[in-house]
């Protein structure tokens, strides 16, 4: 694989083994263990140019998942494009508080999941728990159209619907549980992210203090969540006490939590309605 790189400067990269590894797949259309059992591999020119492109791009501080149009999450794989946020970990935590709700509630059967972007928290739900039906809104529909081909990828046309929705506006059933990764970012924060510059702003701009989408999100869902039913909110880490405030106004009578990451810092806000 050295061989291969032998014109490309790789010291601005970070993890520039792994990297390599990921782009030298892509490139060449080959699993990643066939990279590695064939170091001998020539790329032809075409791949050649190609891999250049690539490592400008990502020298230039595009995100590796867009380059090469692709994310794993929960264990699942992910088509991404600049339309969608690239999914985190820190999302799985949503994913795996709504999976523990879901077994011991046998009789919830349908999820929302607002903001639903690339899919990767509706599809990951739906892959797990077989009896779940969900539906996926956002506001964009080239977002919306990268989750319908990650639905077609898992079969799950059948069970998962998806509807071009401001939040509540298009929507008008109940459900037992409804997922949200709204925009949560600062918007005076966000400008100084340069990291996320390349991913769409609505997506992450919450307004001026982050809690803009979130806080109407709360104030609309009660006509929308049945008894019992569980809203999963993902927060930013500095807006957790903020967010459960909002919930307990939104909900007096719920079961309020608030969930850390794996960093240590709040990420996720539990408001359980019985």
């Amino acid at each position: 694989m050295s061989s291969q790189f032998g014109k490309h400067d790789l010291s601005e990269i970070e993890n520039p083994h792994q990297t390599a590894l990921i782009l030298l797949s892509h490139v060449l259309g080959k699993p990643q263990t066939w990279v590695i059992a064939h170091p001998e591999a020539h790329l032809t020119p075409q791949q050649e140019q190609l891999l250049s492109q690539l490592l400008s791009r990502l020298k230039n501080g595009e995100p590796l998942p867009y380059l090469i149009g692709r994310q794993e999450f929960y264990g699942l794989d992910f088509i991404v494009s600049p339309d969608v946020l690239i999914p985190r970990p820190e999302t799985e935590l949503l994913v795996d508080k709504a999976l523990e709700w879901l077994r011991t509630h046998p009789q919830a059967g349908k999820a929302l999941d607002i903001g639903t972007g690339s899919g990767c928290i509706p599809i990951s739900l739906l892959m797990r728990h077989v009896d779940l039906k969900a539906l996926g809104v956002d506001i964009s529909e080239a977002a919306l159209s990268v989750c319908a081909k990650n639905r077609a990828v898992y079969q799950l046309e059948t069970r998962l619907d998806l509807r071009q929705s401001d939040l509540f506006e298009k929507v008008s059933e109940k459900f037992d549980l409804i997922t949200a990764n709204l925009p949560y970012i600062p918007s005076k924060k966000l400008a100084g992210l340069t990291e996320l510059r390349f991913e769409p702003s609505p997506a992450l701009d919450g307004g001026e203090d982050g809690l803009e989408v979130i806080r109407r999100m709360l104030e609309e869902s009660a006509a929308f969540i049945k008894k019992p039913g569980l809203i999963l909110l993902e927060i930013e880490s500095s807006l957790g006490t903020k967010t459960l405030e909002l919930s307990k106004n939104a909900f007096p009578d719920a079961s309020l939590q608030l969930y850390q990451d794996l960093a240590g810092l709040d990420r996720l806000v539990s408001v359980e309605i019985n």
